[in-house]
């Protein structure tokens, strides 16, 4: 290459190139106005060599894998340099103060980086205010007190970005007073920037603006009213984000005037009040309409529905009640995303106006719909990655069996009875607790590969876990407390070498414990699951790595645009440790391990090979039947938190190994025949008397009973309790 010493233009974007980039070998293209090697796998540092480039116009390095100390002096030397964008890479280091002598520059984008420093006002604003029109230094490092009314000058001046990862920066636009800019932005986003830390006010320069397309202050502390005038000021705006800040009071925008904006997210505030009337025939233009976790309240206004172009909705985390207006559901075809979850909406919402055809995610928990639901809702939720979740309502009658491969569905805490269809082998998690679900799980749920979460605590289902429950290969999580369940516990559950947390409890199992428990996981994940886990979120549903760009947001038919909204369901289980129901989830489910036998009907010995789980936090074996001593290899549990073995009738000495278990808040041998001394260093000098009541035998602190050499007889075994008083 060094040989095409005429070479103007080279473009090798979105290639898949990998190793160093060969600067060194550029050299002698001395005419070289274009360089793009964006979005490839080029690695390591930049060579100093780049400074070389001296008819360089334009560079595009950005979305490569680029690392260390961009050589920013060399970089300086390019006078004739107008597009410079290294953004989504790894660089970092501090910029440079000759870049102030870049006079041609018009394009400046190091976003995505690890630049520091402090973000001085002399040093970005000073760039040529004849030239600049684009400067993007979000998300980097940086920090310090920014005046934005240094850009006063800027004449071309059209898309500013700093969105601030460190919360360290300062955005001031008020100072002086009254300041008047010579710029007309396109793009104006200032996120996370602490603006106006003083006054909280929303930018005033703004009322001279009127062409802007784009404007983002999400996550400042921004307060006050609704900036409505912003809407009708700028009338080519297509994108608003107040997204987390204080702003209150009533939602209004003016009856008479028509908005062209089609993304709005005004979440995370304190606005409240009933949406007004024509509110869709205001903005009939949105596709993204994101209002929730405000204080709004009342009947949705059917107007809703006259914007027909909408595909997201979220109004969660409000006081709306009412019914859900027809024309909501049967006009507003294109909505992938529908979220109405935490609200007081009542009333059957799958009725025959329902036509909702290509949903993603369809999210009605906690209100009070009622109804059934329908045999073709299948038809409605996309198959592959969809999402549907109506826990905590009123529905009732069957779970049709109409529902494709989703990621999650979650019909919790309703009055749902019949059967489990088998035709939820598809699904990767299923959550049914707290319903009426009776007879046995279809073998054809126990064959499923997709399988991750399984939860139907709190139902009637009975019969025995059939031996085909080892080919569930992917399942994480099995939560079947509280039914009716009954029989030996098979060894074949013991081939569910991924599971992190099973709950057998409150059942009707008999039999002895397998022996091969040791053979599961338990929250041991090997290197290959955790970086499979970390890249591809099994229980994140729907949670983007990072913000799309602008440009994708406005194109129609950029999947982007519906996935900025963050849209974020993590899978969430209930798991009983330490006395109390803790709820884990997301990515922390990778981590949390747990098996609850308990409140059976188990009878001989524990397992020595359970000792061998080394990474189990949780360990129930609690109201059985179970005897023998406590095995010594208990003392192998090094990440133990919580191991509960009262109401049986274990004998023998609490093993003194057991003090060396450092990580053990919660233990109870309540309630068995156990003999001898109590440990009591390290976290044993911390466990009350209601760990060890019971055992008349048991002698030391914090007991009473003292301990003599009659303590070393062998105590009578005590009666066995009620069947009523081990549940």
């Amino acid at each position: 290459m060094a040989n095409l010493s005429n070479l103007e233009v080279l473009i090798l974007r979105d290639n898949l190139l990998t190793g160093r980039l060969p600067i060194q070998d550029l050299v002698n293209l001395s005419r070289l106005e274009i360089l793009d090697m964006r979005g490839n796998h080029f690695t390591g540092s930049i060579s100093p060599y780049i400074g070389a480039l001296s008819s360089a116009k334009a560079i595009s390095l950005s979305d490569n894998d680029f690392n260390g100390d961009f050589p920013t002096q060399d970089l300086c030397r390019l006078k004739k340099l107008e597009e410079f964008d290294i953004s989504d890479n790894d660089f970092e280091g501090i910029l440079p103060q000759c870049i102030n002598n870049m006079s041609s520059l018009r394009v400046l984008d190091i976003s995505n980086n690890r630049f520091i420093g402090n973000l001085s006002s002399s040093l970005v604003a000073s760039l040529s205010p004849t030239t600049i029109e684009c400067i993007d230094l979000s998300h980097n490092l940086f920090e310090g007190l920014f005046s934005f009314s240094l850009f006063a000058n800027h004449s071309k001046l059209k898309v500013v970005r700093f969105m601030s990862d460190n919360n360290k920066l300062e955005i001031e636009t008020e100072n002086p007073v009254g300041w008047t800019p010579l710029f007309q932005l396109t793009t104006l986003v200032l996120w996370n920037c602490n603006m106006n830390k003083l006054t909280g006010n929303i930018p005033k320069f703004l009322f001279d603006q009127h062409i802007l397309e784009v404007v983002d202050f999400s996550h400042n502390k921004l307060k006050g009213s609704f900036p409505f005038w912003l809407l009708e000021n700028s009338t080519r705006l297509r994108l608003l984000s107040l997204r987390n800040n204080s702003f209150e009071g009533r939602f209004y925008l003016q009856p008479e005037h028509r908005i062209n904006v089609a993304w709005m997210d005004v979440s995370r505030n304190h606005l409240d009040g009933r949406l007004q009337e024509n509110v869709g025939n205001i903005m009939p233009y949105l596709e993204t309409l994101n209002l929730s976790r405000n204080h709004f309240e009342g009947d949705l206004p059917s107007s809703i529905g006259d914007m027909s172009s909408l595909t997201t909705l979220d109004f969660s985390f409000n006081r709306f009640s009412g019914k859900v207006p027809k024309e909501l559901v049967s006009k507003c075809t294109s909505l992938n995303i529908l979220n109405l979850q935490n609200n007081g909406f009542h009333g059957e919402i799958f009725s025959k106006h329902f036509k909702l055809k290509a949903l993603t995610v369809l999210q009605l928990d906690n209100n009070q719909f009622t109804g059934t639901i329908p045999s073709w809702i299948g038809n409605c939720i996309r198959e592959f990655g969809g999402v549907l979740v109506m826990s905590n309502n009123s529905f009732e009658g069957h779970i049709p069996c109409g529902l494709l491969s989703t990621s999650l569905i979650d019909l919790s805490h309703n009055s749902l009875t019949g059967p489990l269809p088998s035709c939820l082998d598809k699904q990767s998690n299923v959550l049914l607790q707290g319903n009426k679900l009776t007879g046995s799980i279809p073998k054809a749920l126990f064959n499923s590969s997709s399988l991750v979460t399984l939860d139907v605590r709190e139902n009637n289902l009975s019969g025995t876990l059939p031996v085909e429950i080892s080919t569930l290969s992917n399942i994480r999580i099995l939560l079947l407390r509280g039914n009716n369940f009954s029989g030996m516990i098979p060894n074949q559950v013991c081939l569910l070498k991924k599971i992190g947390i099973m709950d057998l409890s409150r059942n009707s199992f008999s039999g002895t414990m397998p022996h091969c428990f040791h053979n599961i996981t338990f929250g041991k994940i090997n290197a290959t699951d955790l970086a499979f886990s970390q890249t591809y979120p099994i229980f994140d549903i729907w949670s983007p790595t990072k913000t799309p760009t602008y440009e994708r947001l406005l194109e129609k038919n950029s999947p982007d645009a519906n996935t900025y909204i963050l849209y974020d369901r993590q899978v969430e289980v209930e798991f009983i440790t330490k006395y109390r129901s803790s709820s884990y989830k997301g990515g922390i489910l990778d981590y949390m391990s747990g098996l609850d036998l308990s409140c059976n009907k188990l009878t001989g010995g524990i397992p020595l090979e359970l000792g061998q789980l080394s990474s189990i936090h949780s360990l129930n074996l609690s109201y059985n039947q179970l005897t023998g001593s406590i095995p010594e290899t208990f003392s192998s549990l090094a990440s133990i938190e919580s191991l509960d073995l009262s109401h049986n009738y274990l004998s023998g000495k609490i093993p003194s190994t057991l003090i060396d278990l450092n990580f053990m808040g919660t233990f109870n041998v309540a309630y068995n025949n156990l003999s001898g001394k109590v440990p009591d260093k390290y976290e044993f000098g911390t466990f009350e008397n209601s760990s060890y009541e019971g055992n008349p035998f048991l002698c030391g602190p914090p007991l009473e009973n003292g301990c003599t050499t009659a303590d070393k007889s062998n105590p009578k075994p005590r009666n066995p309790l009620k069947e009523s008083e081990r549940k």
